[in-house]
């Protein structure tokens, strides 16, 4: 079968892949934490369900002639564990699910990116009337909003209920048509401001990995209450917090790379990859306010945000793939959707577990929902051994920054961490 069309995202991601490979940095897993008397089978069921509603899912990208197309692949298994392990008898979901026999082998085990196929459930027993329910997607066919999108339609199956049709696309076509309309443009914005990157020293070690590779986690909440300006959305905030950290370790100008949706209105509700990295550039001064030093961030950001579909490779061909575009880079998504209510089950959800990978030396996986802002600080572990000091420093500038936003950067990072003489 022809398929459809790759995004310029899909075929940037399978070009890394086939080049050098992204161990599981790629990889893309959710956990559903369920609790009392579980219909196995119906669980199951609304798993094949999402799989039938979905054609992404079972999705590979294959060559078709001389262009990449994105072909159906090998069926997508919806299964229980051969061994139902017993988990902790008491206690809240977190990192120990990881721990759970089985969990993490499933995590870690490797996608066959020509056959397929590039999605899998997983069903565990856990002790008496607990289950967990894993999902590993490759990143290929799913994103951060796919998992909101995912959890919502399992329990509309689950709880015996049918959600709308979704209409067809094809994302790929589409996405050339609307880069082509902005092609000239962007070209010309990116001249200017992009030089390939050199080192981001980070506590007093100059980081330059832009590969995929074997990471470490960190994980800290800001909330309920989440830092905020007037003014500036929590994102803005927390970017531009992250900028002026960057200047206090003595980087003159400061890029991060951030992940922004490219998702289309005609594609609500559908599960894929709807995504493209760009480049955010400053330089900040330490004469700045942080209010200043955050709004003009803004505005480079609106200015970016014009060509947030085109992806920089297009823009400036020269641009070899790489698994991240910088060193640094950030990815944030705001949970809109009510937690989750399986029909007599107790239930929750891990939204950033963590695939022992990492792109780069330093990523920041935020997801803003309910529960305030959750930080999942993944990280090479040889280029950033001090994540917990990098964290730490970050929350103190954030709650700085926050209860006096007019305070000039040079006095918001006063005091704070300083290298050692070498």
């Amino acid at each position: 079968m022809s398929g459809s069309e790759v995004t310029f995202t899909q075929q940037g991601m399978w070009v890394t892949e086939q080049a050098a490979g992204g161990g599981t940095a790629y990889h893309m897993p959710l956990i559903v934490h369920l609790r009392g008397d579980l219909d196995t089978g119906a669980l199951l069921a609304a798993c094949a369900a999402v799989v039938d509603r979905h054609p992404a899912l079972g999705g590979v990208v294959a060559e078709v002639g001389d262009e990449l197309r994105l072909v159906p692949g090998a069926e997508v298994p919806v299964r229980r564990a051969a061994a139902f392990p017993a988990g902790p008898p008491t206690g809240s979901p977190g990192p120990d699910s990881l721990d759970l026999p089985g969990v993490r082998e499933e995590i870690l085990r490797a996608f066959d990116l020509e056959k397929g196929p590039l999605a899998r459930f997983t069903l565990f027993e856990t002790g008496p009337g607990r289950h967990l329910l894993l999902f590993v997607a490759h990143h290929l066919i799913f994103d951060g909003q796919s998992k909101d999108i995912l959890v919502r339609d399992l329990v509309a199956f689950h709880n015996g209920e049918s959600p709308p049709p979704l209409p067809g696309i094809d994302h790929g076509r589409a996405e050339r048509d609307r880069v082509a309309a902005v092609l000239p443009a962007a070209r010309e914005f990116w001249k200017p401001r992009w030089r390939d990157p050199g080192e981001t020293v980070v506590r007093g070690r100059a980081l330059i990995s832009r590969r995929a590779g074997e990471g470490r986690v960190l994980r800290f909440t800001l909330g309920p209450q989440v830092p905020s300006v007037p003014g500036l959305t929590r994102f803005e905030v927390l970017l531009a917090a992250l900028h002026a950290r960057l200047l206090g370790y003595g980087n003159a100008s400061v890029t991060t790379a951030v992940d922004l949706s490219t998702r289309p209105e005609q594609a609500t509700g559908h599960i894929g990859l709807f995504v493209n990295e760009l480049p955010v550039a400053s330089a900040p001064s330490g004469r700045q306010t942080f209010r200043e030093f955050a709004t003009a961030l803004r505005a480079e950001l609106r200015e970016v945000y014009r060509f947030r579909q085109v992806p920089l490779s297009r823009a400036l061909p020269r641009i070899r793939p790489h698994a991240a575009l910088v060193p640094v880079s950030v990815s944030y998504r705001v949970r809109r959707d009510a937690d989750p209510v399986f029909t007599g089950l107790d239930a929750s959800v891990e939204w950033t577990v963590f695939n022992h990978g990492v792109r780069g030396a330093l990523h920041l996986q935020c997801v803003d929902g309910p529960g305030g802002l959750e930080i999942s600080l993944r990280h090479d572990p040889e280029t950033v051994p001090d994540a917990a000091g990098v964290a730490e420093d970050l929350r103190l500038l954030l709650e700085r920054a926050t209860d006096d936003p007019d305070l000039p950067l040079h006095e918001l990072l006063e005091n704070e961490w300083v290298p050692s003489p070498r």
